[in-house]
């Protein structure tokens, strides 16, 4: 039994992460989008408005895949409690990176979440909601800590794990594994130290 074949929806995000990936955001055009994915214009636009709700649907496929990494991972280590989260904070920090490289254009669709007043919207609704979903995972293991604490805490290490994960792309000066490990290492600590205040 074969592969599905795409959708022209999903064949139209595809081709936009490719060039992306390619190009960049300035150099994208849904002609380009088009020509390359080897549909008309009123094909595109029967489904998106502009390059910009385009890029945003691939920020919201990409968010999403991410978003389910970060509930199995939540899933498989619930019975670990904080010391287990903190333990393997590093394994969903690298899928996490490993989703965005294995998207089409994931590391620009990133940077254009980050660039752009009209798509920063969906990176900041990811972000809360992972925040929300880790602040729901380790409140049992913190009675009587205020949500709003540990909320604050879960928020800071989402933003400051999604950094680290760009800094991965962008900074050559590196190695992948040593940002990884400091990276692993702060969150850990940062985690663990929720035990003690």
């Amino acid at each position: 039994m074969g592969s599905r074949k795409p959708s022209t929806r999903e064949r139209l995000l595809d081709t936009a992460g490719q060039l992306l990936g390619e190009l960049g955001i300035d150099r994208v055009t849904t002609n380009l989008i088009c020509e390359r994915a080897g549909v008309t214009p009123p094909a595109l636009y029967y489904y998106f408005g502009d390059k910009y709700e385009v890029i945003a649907a691939l920020g919201e496929r990409l968010m999403g895949r991410q978003n389910d990494a970060l509930v199995r991972w939540l899933e498989r280590h619930s019975g670990g409690g904080i010391q287990a989260y903190a333990e393997h904070s590093g394994d969903l920090l690298r899928e996490t990176a490993e989703i965005t490289e294995a998207e089409p254009g994931g590391v620009w669709i990133e940077r254009a979440l980050h660039s752009s007043p009209r798509l920063e919207h969906i990176r900041i609704e990811s972000h809360r909601y992972v925040t929300d979903k880790l602040a729901e995972a380790f409140a049992p293991f913190l009675p009587g800590r205020p949500r709003d604490q540990i909320w604050l805490r879960m928020r800071m290490l989402v933003e400051f794990g999604y950094v680290a994960t760009e800094l991965l792309h962008a900074e050559t000066g590196m190695s992948r594994e040593a940002i990884l490990a400091e990276t692993t290492r702060i969150q850990k600590s940062a985690t663990l130290a929720l035990l003690e205040f």
